[in-house]
C-alpha cells in the first residue's frame, strides 16, 4: 500500500507529459507559421531573383 501512495503522489510523469504537450505545441504552432509564410517568401525571392537578372 506504501508503494502505491507513493506512486500516487509522485509527479514527475505529469511534468513530463506536460513537456510533451507544450514542445508539441510549439512545433505545431512553428509549422503553421512556416505554411502561411512560405508563399510570400516564395514571391519575394523571386522578385529578387527577376531583378537581378535585368540587371545585366
Amino acid at each position: 500500500m506504501k508503494l502505491f501512495t507513493k506512486f500516487a503522489n509522485d509527479e514527475s510523469g505529469a511534468v513530463t507529459v506536460d513537456w510533451v504537450v507544450l514542445t508539441a505545441a510549439i512545433v505545431g504552432i512553428a509549422i503553421a507559421v512556416i505554411t502561411l509564410i512560405s508563399g510570400g517568401i516564395e514571391n519575394a525571392a523571386n522578385g529578387i531573383n527577376a531583378e537581378l537578372l535585368n540587371v545585366n
